[in-house]
């Protein structure tokens, strides 16, 4: 987890409305500390370039709705994020560099730009994807492109994985990692 509050609660569960039945990666813990970020790393691969997709249902969160995709994660506060927010209605990319978060604006729009605004519906699954070759980065919602970022803060290769925000309860389903 990126910063302090409650333990995540990380758990695989049925759920019939999955894509790919019948369970899914659950984040279940519901502490509304507004900066808390739980992440399910996977530990078993390193990549530089590829690309990751998730299947993402945002089931509740008062505070927040965000489901994210993690990569070139170093540690904790280290890493890349791209996530949807249902509660926001937008799609921002992140870097966690030493902790904190900023967001990196799209190519083509102003310095400071947080992202696009794009319809999140929560209760329904949705599909987040970024793919990522050297500092280029390429993100979709839905198999729609949103926009693409420049950034060579974490050239080297690391992990990848899922990313929550403070309450959010997420259901994941159908990640899949492709290296290029």
């Amino acid at each position: 987890m990126t910063h302090a509050g409650g333990a995540p609660k990380w758990e695989v569960r049925p759920d019939n409305t999955a894509p790919s039945k019948p369970n899914v990666l659950a984040q279940l813990s519901n502490d509304p500390a507004d900066g808390r970020f739980p992440l399910a790393i996977l530990n078993k691969a390193t990549f530089k370039d590829g690309e990751l997709s998730v299947r993402t249902r945002a089931i509740s969160g008062h505070v927040d709705q965000g489901a994210g995709l993690v990569w070139r994660y170093r540690d904790p506060n280290n890493y890349y994020l791209v996530r949807a927010n249902a509660l926001e209605d937008n799609v921002v990319l992140y870097k966690v560099e030493k902790g904190r978060r900023s967001s990196i604006a799209p190519k083509g729009t102003a310095k400071g730009t947080y992202g696009v605004k794009h319809k999140v519906p929560s209760q329904v699954w949705n599909t987040l994807r970024v793919t990522f070759q050297g500092p280029q980065f390429e993100v979709y919602f839905n198999g729609e492109k949103l926009f693409e970022v420049e950034d060579s803060t974490f050239p080297e290769a690391g992990k990848v994985g899922l990313w929550t925000k403070a309450d959010s309860v997420i259901h994941f389903d159908d990640f899949d990692v492709t290296q290029k």
